[in-house]
C-alpha cells in the first residue's frame, strides 16, 4: 500500500507492536538514498495494495509514458532531495484514496529514516548523505484498519547544535564527510563527523534505534518517538573475546595507528568503534549480529572487525575479533550457520584529496579514492562457529571471485553441507563496478553550483553493465576448507535493467532463500532510465523467473520491504515500498 514517505529510505524496519512477542525482523541496512520532502499532513495519503505479477517478455514491456523532457527529469530528480521542515508529532490517520489496506497485513509499525534536510537557512548545503535524520513511522492496526503515520527528526547532538529552538530555523556548522559548506566556514572547520542518525532502523528486543556509520546508534522511544539519546551498545559488551591476528605485529601500523587516532578521536571527533549501520538478525538462533571496525581502518592498510552477537536482552553471546591485512571499505556483510562473509571493497589514501579535504576545500571523503588495482574481488570467510574454525583452512587469506565488483548490499548468503565434509556457499548481493562507483560525486552531487546531476545516476548508453546489478556469487569448499571454484553469475541474463536494496523475507536470513525483491528502472523514461528506480522486481532464484511492478509514469519508488505473514511459506507475504508521485509521496502494499 502507499503513503508518505520519500524514496530510497534508508533501512526501514517492521515491527510487531509491544504487546506481542513476536517481531518481524526488519531489512537489512544499505547504502539508502535519502529522502525527499513530504506533503504537510493533510496531502498524506495511503494508496491501493498492489500485487507483484509476472511481467510480459522484457522486450516488448513499454509502460506508457507522459512529459519526458531534460527539463521534466531535472526537476524530477531534484525533487527527490528536497528538504523537510514539518514534523507530525501526533500521529495523523491517513485517508485511504484507493483499494483498502490489505486485511491480513500483520499488525505492527512500519519504521524508516532517512536525510531529511539538506539546505539551511543561511545558504549552506549538505550532501543527501549528511542530511539529518529524518524517522518516520506507520503505524498499521491490522484486519484492514486504517494507518497512522508520524514523523521527527532525530535529535542527535549535531540537531541540537544546528536547529535554533523556538524559531526551528537550521544553520549548518558541521562539514559532514561527504559536503563542503558553501554558505559556511570552510577553512579551519573542523566539526567534520556529525552523527545524523539517517541511515538505519533497528528494532530489537522490545527497543528502537536509529543508526549511521559513524558513531553510536540514537534510541528512540518506540511510541512518541522522542530521542532518548546516543547508545554505546558495544563499547559495553564484554566475555571472553575470541582475538585473531591476520598478521605479525606490524610496528609501522602500529606508530602510524597511535599517531593517527589522537586526531580522528580528539580533533575530527570521530568514534573508537564504527559501527556498520547495517545489522543481521538470525532468526533461527534468535540473535542480533553488530559489525564495527576501527576508525582508523579508513586511512591504514589494516582492517579490525569485531562481530557481535546479542539475545533479545541484549546479552552478548559471543564477540570475534580480526585483523585483515588490506585497505577495505565495507558497507554490508552476510552470515551463515558457520561464517561471517565480508566482501573487500578495496580503496586507498589519497593524499592530494586529504589535504584539500583537511584544508576545508574538499570534502572529508576525498582523503579516499577506489584502489581498482586487481582484476578479482576478494572474499573473506571469518569462523563463526568451532565447526568453521575447526577446518584447516586459513581464513585470512581470501577467496577471489573472477570479477572485479563494488559491493553496496548483500542481501543473504547461505551455506550447504554437501557430503563427505565439502561445502556449497552461496551469496546473493547487488554490484557495481569501480569504474561507476563514485564516493564523491554519489547522487550526482555539487556543492558549488547546489544541485544534484542526475546524469551522474544515469550511465551512457552503451555502459549499463557498470551500473547496481544483482548478483550471485556461487562457493565449493573441499572437505580441507580449500576453494574448488568460485563463479558470479549476474542478474542481467534475466533482467537487464540496473537494480539494488536487495531484500527476502527475513525469516530466511542466512538460510537457503528462494525470491529476491529489489528496486529497478523499467526503462521507460528517456531521460532517466537507470535511477531513480520506478519499479520493483521479484526475482525467483529456483528457475529464474521475473515479475514486476511498475510504480507509473513520473513515478519513483524506493528500497522495498517485504512483511511476512508468518504462514511459514516464505513467499506468502508483502511487499511495502515507498512511492513518489510528483509531488505526493505515498506508500504501497
Amino acid at each position: 500500500m502507499q503513503s508518505p514517505a520519500p524514496p530510497h529510505p534508508r533501512i526501514p524496519a517492521f515491527a510487531q507492536p509491544p504487546e506481542t512477542s513476536k517481531i518481524i525482523p526488519s531489512a537489512p541496512p544499505s547504502f539508502r538514498y535519502p529522502v525527499p520532502h513530504s506533503p504537510p499532513p493533510a496531502a498524506l495519503t495511503v494508496s491501493s495494495p498492489q500485487s507483484i505479477d509476472a511481467a510480459p517478455a522484457i522486450d516488448s514491456w513499454a509502460p506508457p509514458s507522459s512529459a519526458d523532457s531534460a527539463s521534466t527529469a531535472f526537476w524530477d530528480y531534484q525533487m527527490l532531495f528536497l528538504s523537510q521542515r514539518a514534523e507530525t508529532t501526533d500521529p495523523v490517520l491517513l485517508r485511504v484514496v484507493d483499494g483498502t489496506v490489505p486485511p491480513d497485513l500483520p499488525r505492527g509499525t512500519y519504521y524508516l529514516t532517512g536525510p531529511g534536510i539538506f539546505v539551511d537557512d543561511y545558504g549552506s548545503t549538505v550532501h543527501p548523505l549528511d542530511g539529518h535524520g529524518y524517522l518516520r513511522s506507520f503505524s498499521f492496526s491490522g484486519a484492514g484498519g486504517g494507518v497512522r503515520y508520524a514523523a521527527r527528526y532525530v535529535e542527535t547532538e549535531a540537531v541540537k547544535e544546528e536547529r535554533e529552538e523556538g524559531t526551528g530555523r537550521w544553520r549548518f556548522t558541521h562539514r559532514g564527510p561527504f559536503s563542503v559548506l558553501k554558505g559556511g566556514r570552510r577553512v579551519g572547520n573542523m566539526k567534520v563527523m556529525k552523527n545524523v542518525a539517517n541511515t538505519a532502523v533497528l528494532r530489537w528486543g522490545g527497543r528502537l534505534f536509529c543508526l549511521w556509520e559513524g558513531g553510536n546508534p540514537y534510541e528512540i522511544d518506540p511510541n512518541s518517538m522522542e530521542t532518548m539519546g546516543a547508545v554505546d551498545l558495544v563499547g559495553e559488551a564484554k566475555n571472553n573475546m575470541t582475538r585473531r591476528e591476520a598478521l605479525p605485529r606490524d610496528v609501522a601500523l602500529d606508530v602510524a595507528a597511535a599517531v593517527i587516532r589522537p586526531v580522528l578521536y580528539g580533533i575530527f571527533k570521530m568514534h573508537p568503534k564504527r559501527m556498520i549501520s547495517h545489522y543481521k538478525i538470525d532468526g533461527e538462533r534468535n540473535r542480533l549480529l553488530l559489525l564495527t571496525c576501527s576508525a582508523e581502518d579508513l586511512l591504514l592498510p589494516r582492517a579490525n572487525f569485531t562481530f557481535y552477537e546479542f539475545d533479545d536482552n541484549f546479552e552478548l553471546k559471543q564477540k570475534k575479533e580480526f585483523i585483515i591485512p588490506d585497505h577495505l571499505f565495507i558497507h554490508d556483510w552476510a552470515f551463515t550457520e558457520n561464517h561471517y562473509i565480508l566482501f573487500g571493497n578495496r580503496i586507498k589514501l589519497d593524499i592530494p584529496g586529504a589535504l584539500l579535504a583537511v584544508s576545508g576545500l574538499s570534502s572529508m571523503i576525498s582523503a579516499l579514492s577506489l584502489n581498482p588495482n586487481q582484476s578479482k574481488t576478494p572474499i573473506y570467510l571469518l569462523p563463526r562457529s568451532t565447526a568453521s574454525e575447526g577446518r584447516p583452512r586459513d581464513w585470512e587469506v581470501p577467496i577471489e571471485a573472477p570479477s572485479q565488483l563494488w559491493i553496496s548490499h548483500v542481501e543473504n548468503a547461505f551455506e550447504e553441507d554437501e557430503g563427505g565434509g565439502r561445502l556449497h556457499l552461496q551469496i546473493q548481493a547487488s554490484a557495481c563496478s569501480y569504474q561507476w562507483f563514485n564516493m564523491q560525486k554519489m547522487f550526482g552531487y555539487n556543492w558549488q553550483n547546489r544541485r544534484l546531476d542526475p546524469a551522474f545516476m544515469n550511465a551512457a548508453e552503451g555502459n549499463e553493465e557498470q551500473l547496481p546489478h544483482l548478483v550471485k556469487v556461487s562457493i565449493e569448499l573441499d572437505e580441507m576448507g580449500e576453494c574448488r571454484s568460485c563463479t558470479v553469475a549476474n542478474s542481467s541474463r534475466w533482467w537487464p535493467w540496473p537494480a539494488d536494496f536487495p531484500t527476502i523475507n527475513q525469516t530466511q536470513a542466512g538460510r537457503k532463500n528462494r525470491f529476491t525483491y529489489a528496486g529497478t528502472a523499467s526503462g521507460s523514461r528517456r531521460h532517466l532510465p537507470h535511477f531513480p528506480f520506478d519499479s520493483v522486481l521479484k526475482l525467483d532464484g529456483d528457475d529464474g523467473k521475473v515479475g514486476t511492478w511498475w510504480a507509473g509514469d513520473r513515478k519513483f519508488v524506493g528500497e522495498p520491504t517485504f512483511v511476512a505473514k508468518g504462514t511459514g511459506d516464505e513467499d506468502d507475504g508483502y511487499v511495502l515500498v515507498v512511492e513518489v508521485r510528483e509531488e505526493q509521496i505515498s506508500i504501497g502494499v
